[in-house]
């Protein structure tokens, strides 16, 4: 098959556009940085160094495309109101825990390691305002259950 420099150019073309398309998509946003605290039923605090997601944006891309995190790090989803949030797990390549927080800052739900690309919904079943995202397994090593408070300003309301 012989190509004539039309050809290549088109090709060529497409193949930018497409790498063009794919840096779009996976641009990393900058999120603001705060710290939360969980205390546990026993009055242990557990601090945590969070990025904020609290707008559509933001939400929709969370930890998408990320390799790691760092062990006491995570990401606080936040509503303006309780609602039923659903969360999936899709492009996300970092096996996690998910805590839910009603609008005391009171954890509803937890779910414990999730899978990676997974496109399967969580849902804590009942209005929240706030979802935690933590490397898997961090919940069950501090011991972090359902009834735990944690202190964050976005979550008091």
């Amino acid at each position: 098959m012989s190509y004539t420099w039309t050809h290549i150019y088109k090709i060529t073309l497409l193949c930018g556009m497409i790498f063009i398309a794919t840096s779009i998509s996976v641009a990393q946003i900058v999120f603001e940085k705060d710290t939360l605290t969980i205390f546990s039923a026993t009055g242990k605090a557990h601090k945590f160094n969070v990025e904020i997601a609290s707008t559509n944006e933001e939400r929709s891309q969370g930890l998408m495309y990320r390799k790691n995190m760092a062990k006491n790090a995570g990401m606080l989803f936040v509503y303006n109101k309780p609602n039923n949030v659903t969360m999936w797990m899709k492009n996300t390549y970092i096996p996690l825990d998910m805590l839910f927080f009603n609008s005391e800052g009171k954890v509803v739900y937890i779910k414990e390691n999730t899978t990676p690309h997974s496109t399967k919904t969580i849902a804590s079943d009942q209005d929240v305002i706030g979802v935690l995202e933590l490397n898997a397994g961090t919940t069950f090593q501090l011991g972090i259950k359902v009834g735990d408070i944690a202190q964050h300003r976005l979550l008091q309301r």
